[in-house]
């Protein structure tokens, strides 16, 4: 029976275990990292240049199709004080933005809490969502414009009219996302909870809650971009300060740049509010989409 001799070097020791390679990252992943962050940057730099060819090539005039560099310049003025002029209309636009944003802050919080709690009982009971669910889905198909004008008449042109409008749209995207998941929580499990000597209480609390909960956040998403979109709607009378009667405002004027700007800045601010749902989502059910 033969054994093997480990190789000793010159001090006598074992040669080092250096030449072992060590932990490594996956190239592949590290590839699908660069190519998630490079993509998106990709097509912004792609629609920049096409927005510049096309301004470039005269088939519009400038008031129509702006040049990037004129909607920068509208930016840089609407932002800070120039040539004595603050911002627009003496507010700039991160106010403006502010100032919205804390609109559809009180308005689709409203909404979503009230749609959370109608479909939690509209998910249980089901003579409840008999009777509400043809509502909210004749609501959901209405457009804001369509009773925007109804509740200016009844709440004035204050803050009253933007907040409902802004809550009534965000409710039904959540009344329904959370109806949906309440009527599909497994019954073994809820039959497993009350066998276990739960109370109605408890299954809700415990079970149904907890199972409905992503699609309840979902729903939560849905019902903010919806309020989002919404926001010129809800800003049209007296909206000023605010984005979207900024936006309304400058269009009367044929201020495209200004107009532009108030787009632009709506729709990043709504994909940063959106990116953070996500990882709120994420946090609150690191379970979803695992198996």
């Amino acid at each position: 029976m033969s054994t093997t001799t480990p190789v000793k070097t010159a001090g006598g020791a074992p040669p080092a275990a250096a030449d072992s390679p060590g932990p490594r990252l996956p190239a592949g992943r590290g590839r699908a990292r660069l190519r998630h962050a490079a993509l998106p940057l990709g097509s912004l730099l792609l629609f920049l240049l096409l927005w510049q060819l096309l301004a470039a090539s005269g088939t519009w005039s400038e008031t129509l199709v702006p040049r990037p560099a004129t909607v920068w310049d509208a930016f840089v003025a609407v932002s800070t004080t120039h040539d004595g002029v603050r911002g627009y209309n003496g507010t700039t636009l991160v106010e403006h933005l502010g100032i919205s944003l804390r609109r559809i802050a009180l308005g689709a919080g409203i909404g979503i809490v009230a749609g959370v709690v109608l479909g939690l009982v509209m998910g249980t009971v089901g003579w409840v969502r008999s009777l509400f669910e043809p509502w909210i889905t004749f609501l959901r198909t209405l457009p804001p414009l369509a009773y925007f004008s109804l509740l200016i008449i009844w709440l004035g042109i204050d803050e009253e009219p933007k907040v409902t409008l802004l809550a009534v749209a965000a409710f039904p995207p959540v009344a329904v996302s959370t109806t949906a998941a309440v009527v599909a929580v497994s019954k073994s499990l809820i039959e497993a909870a009350r066998a276990l000597g739960a109370s109605r209480w408890d299954v809700v609390r415990d079970v149904v809650v907890p199972s409905a909960l992503p699609e309840t956040l979902t729903g939560v998403r849905l019902a903010v971009g919806v309020a989002y979109s919404s926001l010129v709607a809800a800003e049209l009378v007296n909206g000023l300060p605010g984005i979207g009667g900024m936006v309304k405002d400058a269009a009367n004027y044929n201020n495209t740049p200004v107009v532009v700007v108030g787009i632009i800045a709506i729709g990043v601010s709504g994909l940063i509010i959106d990116g953070l749902l996500l990882r709120l989502e994420r946090a609150v059910v690191p379970w979803r989409g695992r198996a």
